[in-house]
């Protein structure tokens, strides 16, 4: 051993910084070691909110319906109840530094039991805060670096030690247990616990293909999570769960190679089937499998979590995926309406080459132009009588009102009319992973019988509770939320 800390934290966005402050504030010497060279990993791309609940007991319900078995009730409930008093320990953190923090309702993504009880907690302004100063290598919301910087403010403010670009290799045993982890550097001994926050398989296309049908895919933002997290929870005997299961998309690729990340469309706002749908939102676009034909609802309830599922087709007699990749069209009034890409990233790399580039640069370099559509097909190497057939019906449903092949919501149909026209290649993006360790209630790492491996815990999108129906925000509420019972309980 060349060091001894009672706590190791493995890992620094939202979760890990949460974990290492609860860990701190018991008396705990703790320390955070994050792979990158900045921390603050996916955290510091996120759209910002924090799921809360009223009442926990609705939170509960609504939970489980979306997580259709794959989850023990008693972490369900631990999840709910933690909704119900995150937004305090938001506001706690926002004091010292005298942000302001709005709370707002928003129901559950789907119309199960309990939807009405949700909301958000978010970080509304902090005093002086520039999110391109504070961080340059980040590209992504406003509002989820305000959260980061107030959780990153915590952290120093507390002195705990933390080193970045020093990443994990492995996990120590030792007297049955998790003694502590081994860097490149030294081994570090853990007296009292390890929190695995270390994020997940995002960049790793090995995993990907491992447990994944639908291939390949693209990750949104970042290239260091790589199943770091997974694989050391593995080497001592834990169990997994959710492996299939991812919160994406589908979105582009950029021509220029040293872009190494897919690119999300421009976010619409989401909505909840049954209920009244807005009338002022339009999607311009439409989507053509490899053979030229409409395949899909562009706009499912949430398109940003499950946009990519029906591109996972698989036709075992061409041995292909038909709509991998798919191919995005509109035409000039929906080139008009907005920007489509919305690139994001934490990278310090691709900070310095594209940082400069706006949404609208970024639909220059990847929209192909045609001014017929048999042009444009011919560019995109589509069957221009497929292509020109898709177009004719889908205007017919835009002049109807209605979309009787995959029911699009009526308000979001543009017609595809107006030339010139463009289009370009869509593919699978992954924002992040649900899959991981299995964990209990108190973030313990439960081994593959379902017994805790002593003194190892775990805490946000690594071995996420989510395991078919995300949730919007649901990922920073179990940061949040498991990442303050994993401290707790790695410091006790």
């Amino acid at each position: 051993m060349t060091e001894r800390f009672d706590v190791i934290v493995v890992g620094f966005g939202y979760a890990g910084g949460v974990a290492a402050m609860a860990a701190h504030d018991t008396g705990a010497r703790v320390l955070v070691l994050e792979k990158q060279r900045d921390p603050g990993g996916i955290s510091v791309c996120s759209a910002g909110g924090v799921r809360i609940a009223r009442d926990a007991g609705a939170a509960f319900k609504y939970l489980s319906a979306t997580n259709a078995g794959t989850t023990p009730e008693a972490v369900l409930r631990a999840l709910a109840e933690g909704m119900t008093k995150v937004a305090d320990e938001v506001r706690t953190l926002a004091a010292h530094s005298s942000a302001r923090v709005g709370v707002r309702e928003a129901p559950g993504n789907y119309p199960f039991p309990g939807m009405d009880t949700f909301g958000f907690v978010a970080v509304d302004d902090i005093p002086g805060f520039d999110a391109a100063r504070d961080f340059p290598a980040v590209r992504g919301s406003p509002a989820g670096a305000r959260l980061f910087r107030l959780v990153l403010d915590g952290v120093r403010r507390r002195g705990i030690a933390v080193r970045t670009a020093t990443p994990v290799r492995e996990l120590l045993r030792a007297n049955g247990g998790i003694a502590g982890v081994v860097t490149n550097e030294a081994t570090i001994s853990a007296d009292r616990g390890v929190v695995l926050a270390c994020g997940g398989f995002e960049a790793d296309a090995d995993m990907q293909r491992q447990h994944w049908q639908i291939k390949p895919v693209f990750s949104a933002a970042v290239r260091g999570n790589t199943g770091d997290g997974i694989r050391m929870a593995q080497a001592v005997g834990a169990g997994l769960w959710h492996m299939w299961h991812f919160h994406g998309s589908y979105g582009f690729r950029h021509p220029d190679p040293a872009y190494p990340f897919g690119i999300r469309l421009k976010r619409l706002p989401d909505w909840t089937p049954g209920l009244p749908q807005r009338n002022d939102v339009r999607m311009s676009w439409i989507l053509l499998d490899r053979t030229g034909r409409r395949f899909m609802n562009e706009y499912d309830p949430y398109l940003q979590d499950t946009g990519h599922r029906l591109l996972e087709q698989f036709d075992p007699v061409t041995q292909t995926y038909p709509r991998i990749p798919a191919t995005l069209v509109l035409d000039a009034a929906g080139r008009r309406q907005f920007s489509l890409c919305a690139p994001t990233w934490h990278d310090r790399e691709v900070a310095a080459r594209f940082a400069g580039e706006s949404a609208a640069s970024f639909d220059e370099r990847i929209l192909v132009r045609g001014d017929t559509l048999e042009e444009l097909a011919a560019a995109l190497d589509l069957p221009a009588a497929a292509v020109a057939e898709s177009a004719t019906t889908w205007n017919a449903a835009c002049a109807a009102g209605a979309d009787a092949a995959f029911a699009r919501p009526p308000g979001s149909m543009m017609p595809i009319a107006q030339p010139p026209y463009f289009g370009a290649k869509v593919w699978p993006i992954v924002s992040n992973t649900q899959g991981g360790p299995v964990h209990d209630e108190r973030q313990r790492v439960l081994d593959a019988f379902g017994r805790p491996i002593p003194r190892l815990f775990v805490a946000g999108e690594l071995g996420s509770v989510f395991g078919h129906l995300y949730m919007s925000g649901g990922n920073l509420a179990e940061c949040f939320i498991g990442g303050r019972i994993a401290g707790l309980g790695a410091a006790a």
